[in-house]
């Protein structure tokens, strides 16, 4: 007899090895299809009740099916090839017979021939928010039960203030007093704007226009929809971004109001100060960058005074309490999940809270009395943590520090302001960081060796210059301090089993390893198949290209394999971190994910009644997709404006010729960066000339199919730029390095490549694509 899923017939496994209950790869298949919410290993398992050598045989077949396409792994969750999450962001593209809205996935990794259709469902009664047509929105998402209509139906969550058919330009006023609107995006057309349609738009407005179609020949027409304000300021540029994204940059009213009304709360011991405890004695200092505006965590370290454990260490991290200011529900709760996290623009900051919040009530000032959320970890001399507890307590930062002003003084050179503190504070923070630094090495996460840069901007907001600033032990402290507060945070909930949004990072995908592999087969290297994946794998690889011409080479490569950081109620570990559990705990100034954290540890250890309450706890699920949603909105603007930024110092610039790596290749051609700037162009195929190049994607090279040498990712080139267009970060290039002699390997599999894609395109009656001059 076989097992049977629920409301389900299963059938027998052909060959039943080791029990008699096992169930088929089509029952597996299905229940995955029927209960999207619980389709995890343990889920499945636990549905067919297998146990001890079932559960490495369905782990087997789960791969196998993995491997074949069948299923793909989203978070925790298993799901059928091309199918949807139960939480999905879509776009309303149209109406079907009966007027009711029809939307397609935001994004879609599946075949693009198969993009599945979502009918939306009206909003239950008066209530629920409504789309129209071209907004994009958050809903969640339920297979179909009738055939021959749209795939799935939808239930509209939140839409997004996003019209598809709205985008923005700069308005300009010709020499023949004629209007036309430049484009701020890559792709985007110049278009004409007639007298009527003008507006109140002045020269040098940042607008929203409507395309008009009217006539069949010229630019297209636009109408002005909106004047979004005016690009003459020193920050004109992160205003593009600020208005392409929809990024929120305005506090209502309201929320205002409700910052200006908080007061500080009153000190341990007085009327209504709760069970905070008074830790104003203990010498918590603040590191942050020289510039920093909020400050909100603290640390502190001394040797652990247990004879138990020698040459141990407890460490204390604190954090700003905003959770005592930013109550569940309220005008500033609603606005702050809205904008989900900060942005940081070279040229200005977009808060999630008011200011009033995060540079002033929440911000731990030197010697002014601030509410904390506090953690104290013990660790042993090998650096493994033997326990933690929180606190929540009233703390008085003894005082503010920049990371080389830190540095400075451990490194022999301290100033006015460290000399009192260096033996009693700073050596005490470096001994117990280098106790950490153990434990992180046995861990090892993934090391990678991609430096970051920073643009510093002239008064006028133009670029002054671009820096890498130097990586110091003072940077890798308090990194390190955060990442063990974070994990304390996710461990104590787990163990309380209360609800909260854990950090995930998933391993790379199938597809992504096999892709890798594929790559380090050119360069001789190889990553092995069957185990499951570590770190310490990838950072194997790594050392063995330190110092090697094809080091940055292959650090991007695996940098490029690895699956993007998410939040999620559903706690998968974090791979890059090699961490089982992690949430992100330390920054609810600027992080929305920790400040439902802190709610979370509120409630969990009964520190006060300000905790997270049931209905948050109910749309965890919500929360985390539009928190993740927001990170990678910001993420995005950020990069815009930088390349932004970076086009409009390098306009003056053309003719010139500059340094640059390869950055990205495609069929069309190659993307160049300028490592002086940290800003991308692109060099097309139709320009390179001289052969006829094929694109070799395992190889991530473009392949001259005569010569066999190429232009290959992270190569170091010459190039000239030759076209710019500023307000859209987008740069043209010519390539003045000739293209190399590529290894034997690389073109072995492009001529066995370009062999198959010659015979697909003589039977189709084309041509492969390439470009020959």
């Amino acid at each position: 007899m076989a097992r049977r899923i629920p409301g389900k017939s299963a059938k027998r496994p052909a060959e039943p090895s080791g029990t008699d209950f096992r169930p088929s790869r089509e029952d597996i298949l299905r229940y995955i299809e029927d209960n999207p919410d619980s389709a995890g290993k343990r889920e499945i398992a636990r549905a067919f009740n297998l146990k001890g050598p079932d559960r490495v045989w369905l782990k087997d077949v789960l791969r196998e099916l993995e491997d074949e396409g069948l299923v793909g792994r989203g978070r925790k969750r298993l799901m059928r090839a091309g199918t949807l999450p139960p939480m999905a962001v879509l776009d309303i593209v149209g109406r079907d017979e009966d007027g009711g809205l029809i939307a397609r996935p935001a994004e879609w990794a599946g075949d693009p021939a198969a993009v599945p259709t979502v009918s939306i469902r009206a909003p239950r009664g008066e209530k629920g928010p409504t789309p129209g047509i071209g907004d994009r929105a958050l809903a969640k998402v339920f297979a179909a039960k009738e055939p021959g209509g749209p795939d799935y139906t939808g239930r509209i969550v939140r839409v997004f203030d996003r019209r598809a058919e709205a985008v923005l330009g700069v308005f300009r006023v010709m020499k023949d007093g004629s209007y036309r609107i430049e484009p701020v995006e890559r792709r985007q057309p110049e278009l004409v704007v007639d007298a009527e349609f003008r507006a109140d738009a002045q020269h040098g407005d940042l607008v929203e226009v409507e395309p008009v179609k009217v006539g069949r020949y010229g630019l297209p027409r636009a109408k002005v929809l909106a004047v979004l304000g005016s690009l003459t300021g020193e920050k004109a540029v992160s205003m593009i971004a600020i208005h392409a994204h929809d990024i929120p940059h305005i506090f209502p009213g309201e929320v205002i109001e409700e910052a200006e009304a908080l007061a500080p709360l009153p000190s341990p011991g007085s009327r209504g100060a709760g069970v905070r405890e008074d830790w104003r004695s203990l010498p918590l200092v603040t590191i942050d960058p020289a510039d920093a505006k909020d400050h909100d965590d603290a640390v502190h370290a001394e040797p652990d005074p247990d004879d138990r454990n020698p040459g141990g260490f407890v460490v204390t991290v604190a954090i700003a309490d905003v959770a005592a200011y930013v109550r569940p529900g309220s005008a500033l709760d609603r606005e702050a999940l809205r904008r989900g996290n900060s942005v940081y623009f070279p040229d200005r900051v977009v808060p999630m809270l008011p200011e009033r919040i995060s540079n002033d009530l929440c911000s731990l000032r030197e010697g002014v009395d601030r509410p904390a959320l506090a953690v104290r970890m013990t660790f042993a001399a090998d650096g493994r943590k033997i326990r933690h507890a929180f606190h929540r307590v009233m703390m008085k930062s003894a005082a503010k520090l920049a990371y080389p002003q830190a540095q400075a003084a451990i490194d022999g050179r301290p100033d006015d302001k460290t000399v009192p503190i260096l033996e009693t504070v700073l050596r005490p923070l470096w001994a117990a960081y280098a106790v950490l630094k153990r434990g992180r090495d046995a861990r090892q996460p993934l090391e990678l060796d991609l430096p970051e840069r920073k643009i510093l901007l002239k008064p006028d907001g133009t670029v002054d210059r671009v820096v890498v600033p130097e990586r110091l032990d003072a940077h890798r402290l308090i990194e390190e301090f955060m990442i063990q507060a974070n994990v304390a945070a996710a461990e104590t909930l787990e163990n309380k089993r209360q609800a909260l949004v854990f950090r995930i990072h998933d391993a790379p995908s199938l597809a992504k390893q096999e892709s890798l592999r594929e790559f380090l087969q050119t360069v001789g290297l190889s990553l092995a198949r069957g185990a499951q994946l570590r770190p310490s794998q990838f950072n194997s690889i790594l050392e063995r290209v330190r110092g090697a011409d094809n080091e940055a080479l292959v650090n991007e490569v695996v940098l490029r394999s690895q699956s993007q950081a998410e939040y999620s109620p559903q706690n998968i570990g974090h791979f890059g971190l090699n961490l089982r559990r992690y949430a992100h705990f330390t920054s609810p100034i600027r992080r929305y994910s920790d400040l439902i954290v802190h709610r979370a540890l509120i409630r969990a250890l009964n520190l006060g009644s300000d905790g997270l309450t049931p209905g948050e706890e109910v749309r965890l699920e919500e929360t985390a997709a539009l928190i993740s949603a927001s990170e990678r909105r910001a993420m995005a603007a950020e990069r815009d404006t930088v390349d932004r930024l970076v086009a409009a110092y390098l306009a003056e610039k053309l003719e010139q010729t500059f340094d640059a790596r390869v950055s990205g290749v495609t069929k069309s051609g190659l993307f160049v960066q300028l490592p002086q700037y940290g800003a991308d162009g692109f060099v097309p195929v139709s320009s390179l000339g001289g052969d006829y190049y094929m694109f070799d994607e395992g190889a991530r090279a473009l392949v001259g199919e005569r010569t066999g040498r190429g232009f290959q990712l992270a190569d170091r080139v010459e190039v000239k730029l030759v076209e710019i267009a500023p307000l859209a970060g987008a740069m043209r290039f010519e390539m003045l390095t000739d293209p190399k002699p590529l290894p034997g390997s690389v073109r072995s599999h492009h001529k066995t490549k370009g062999a198959r894609e010659r015979a697909r395109a003589a039977r189709k009656g084309g041509r492969p694509h390439g470009r020959r001059r």
